[in-house]
């Protein structure tokens, strides 16, 4: 399976809880993918499929019912050795429609 089969079928959901997911295809980075809710601002279940799992695992717990403004604030920039983003910085990115307005 490639990486559109597979965010083609995260984004299929028969609960109407899990409608709402977005998937953000990071660039530039180890992780693959990350999964993410917003409702009201506020980020919620944050996933990163590839990348360092543990501390992703705590980036995800520790950003987890953050408004998406002050996650932007924290992690916007972040640098991973000598690439000019990270995992945090794509996750800001992933969710710039969301600071934009």
């Amino acid at each position: 399976m490639d990486l559109n089969e597979l965010t083609m079928q995260s984004g299929a959901s028969s609960s109407p809880q899990d409608s709402n997911i977005e998937i953000y295809t990071p660039k530039g980075v180890c992780s693959k993918l990350i999964r993410f809710q917003v409702e009201d601002g506020i980020l919620h279940n944050v996933e990163f499929t590839g990348g360092c799992n543990g501390n992703l695992q705590g980036i995800s717990k520790l950003v987890e019912g953050m408004h998406v403004s002050d996650v932007a604030d924290r992690l916007r920039g972040i640098h991973c050795g000598n690439r000019p983003t990270s995992c945090p910085d794509q996750l800001v990115r992933a969710l710039s429609p969301y600071l934009a307005g």
